[in-house]
């Protein structure tokens, strides 16, 4: 019988966790380079042997905890197919950014079934790699001159069960716009693209 390494045995579950877990810290990683809040809100911690900034502020704190809680249900469910950040000009709501991650699942896989196997170090330096590209990414967007605000877009396949307190919403789409593609990750089961459009200043 062969051996099974359980620390490197992936749930649907477990990867619901990982992906959540990422997007806690890819969230902040972008509120932070893109001075969308001040630095000083901001506290330093280690993951993914990186060094990130995470949130102090308390209302944005409560509102990713209930974003992502609902996110984890919804990778679970495998009806979530993207989740977009957006970042607008908060006096003319004009978008000025779009950091989409798209997000494929493995249909096949169910809660109760075998776990896939994957090295934890691997997801995790896959995942470093795509924060890195984030914290990167000043290098290459144009500078925010103006007062900015963000949102949260999460693309539902048309079965999914919504609750009440979520609305639609447009998709804030950019005209005249660049893209560039950024790294993506895998957990086995859960797989994440990610690439950042902006809007063209020349």
């Amino acid at each position: 019988m062969a051996n099974v390494n359980s620390a490197n045995a992936v749930t649907l579950k477990g990867s619901a966790d990982i992906v959540s877990e990422f997007f806690n810290y890819g969230i902040n990683s972008i509120l932070y380079q893109r001075g969308i809040y001040p630095p000083e809100s901001f506290t330093r911690l280690q993951k993914y042997g990186l060094t990130l900034l995470v949130t102090t502020n308390d209302k944005l704190q409560h509102y990713l905890s209930i974003v992502l809680k609902q996110l984890r249900e919804w990778l679970i469910s495998k009806d979530v197919h993207r989740l977009v950040v957006v970042i607008s000009n908060i006096d003319t709501k004009e978008t000025l950014e779009r950091w989409e991650f798209k997000i494929e699942c493995d249909k096949d896989i169910k809660t109760n079934s075998k776990p896939k196997q994957k090295d934890i170090k691997e997801i995790q330096n896959e995942i470093k790699g795509v924060i890195r590209q984030i914290t990167a990414s000043v290098t290459f967007l144009p500078l925010l001159e103006v007062p900015c605000a963000f949102d949260l877009l999460i693309f539902m396949g048309k079965e999914a069960e919504v609750p009440n307190e979520w609305a639609e919403s447009p998709p804030y789409l950019i005209p005249d716009s660049e893209e560039v593609q950024l790294r993506s990750f895998s957990t086995s089961i859960h797989k994440v693209d990610t690439a950042v459009t902006y809007k063209n200043t020349e």
